[in-house]
């Protein structure tokens, strides 16, 4: 069986980021190689004790140093393969595949899965910006295969012949009849407008509260993350929610996620940037009603375009929400055939050249 080393990713389970849930999604589907999982000694949590058949985890230390985390990590990753030599190497995003030469130099094969161009995120000056697009010249140029999970950033890429699409993927849900979790946070089901993500400034969370603030019809917002480094655009999101509508409910993940989505009355997305996300796929498999920032990475699923509003504009997003509030609450069904994750799994397998 071949050996499958994962670079590129904080790690899983119990770790907050769209990367670290795809990672999961996928590895764990993947059950015809051992996959070498390299995880963040920073990010561990309770649940990351949990252990796969397939799955080897090689913890190395980290930090929490926006910008310096990655780099310090990946760099003790690719010293560890080289004195344990797996089949491949799979990269995960632009950052870490800065060492996909020293990789090749090594004669191990490179797969890189592309999930966002990071160097649009606000969060970077103009040096890391400018750091992030060699990184990416260097993923692409080295790399034997390329998957996006963007097809949008694929073809702004050039669509090399090495490069695939293979979008991010959902499993089967069942809706959760318990309110546990909403009823410790003071949260009424079926009343409340749910958000999903890291509190980082690209997911444009800003535009919700300032938006959510100003309409009487939304009573309550629930946005369930956490911060990665500090606090600082937690507080901006405080100090918008003048009329005290903002549940916090921190990083938020199985059963008390499953009653959010569950019990949610419709689930926004104004990300001013993102790859492909999966939460977007996780409220259309609870069948709630969605509104999103009109972006291409959520462009990537075919939903109608009353769902979509225009990013960054605090009217148009009102304008939207108000519509759908006086709308009758039903479920709505999407067809997600083609994100089931043991077919994304498949596909991803035949990228490996072993």
């Amino acid at each position: 069986m071949n050996t499958i080393a994962v670079i590129g990713t904080r790690g899983f389970p119990g770790i907050q980021g769209g990367v670290e849930v795809h990672s999961y999604h996928l590895y764990t589907h993947m059950r015809d190689v051992r996959v070498r999982l390299y995880r963040r000694r920073a990010y561990l949590t309770a649940q990351s004790a949990h252990t796969f058949p397939n799955i080897e985890y090689v913890d190395l230390p980290s930090t929490r140093i926006k910008g310096f985390e990655a780099v310090w990590h990946t760099l003790l990753a690719v010293l560890h393969i080289l004195f344990h030599r797996p089949d491949v190497v799979h990269i995960h995003n632009i950052g870490p595949g800065m060492f996909a030469p020293l990789i090749r130099l090594m004669g191990l094969p490179v797969v890189l899965t592309y999930h966002s161009p990071n160097y649009e995120h606000d969060k970077w000056n103009a040096p890391s910006r400018w750091l992030l697009r060699q990184c990416e010249k260097l993923s692409l140029r080295f790399s034997n295969r390329v998957i996006f999970v963007n097809k949008y950033q694929m073809e702004k890429c050039g669509a090399l012949d090495k490069s695939v699409f293979i979008p991010n993927g959902i499993d089967a849900v069942t809706r959760s009849e318990s309110t546990t979790f909403l009823d410790k946070h003071g949260i009424t089901p079926g009343g409340y407008l749910l958000a999903v993500g890291r509190l980082t400034p690209e997911k444009g969370l800003e535009y919700l509260v300032e938006g959510a603030n100003r309409l009487l019809q939304v009573t309550q917002v629930v946005i369930a993350g956490a911060s990665d480094h500090d606090s600082a655009y937690r507080q901006l999101l405080e100090k918008l929610d003048v009329n005290k509508k903002v549940v916090f409910t921190g990083f938020t993940t199985g059963e008390d996620l499953r009653q959010l989505y569950s019990h949610a009355r419709l689930f926004v997305l104004p990300s001013v940037n993102e790859g492909f996300p999966m939460v977007l796929l996780e409220a259309m498999a609870y069948g709630l009603p969605i509104l999103c920032s009109d972006i291409p990475g959520t462009r990537q699923v075919d939903l109608p375009d009353q769902d979509y509003f225009t990013v960054k504009d605090v009217d148009s997003l009102c304008a939207a929400i108000s519509r759908l509030l006086d709308a009758p609450s039903e479920p709505q069904h999407y067809d997600l055939e083609k994100y089931d994750w043991q077919s994304i799994a498949a596909t991803t397998r035949r990228q490996y050249p072993v």
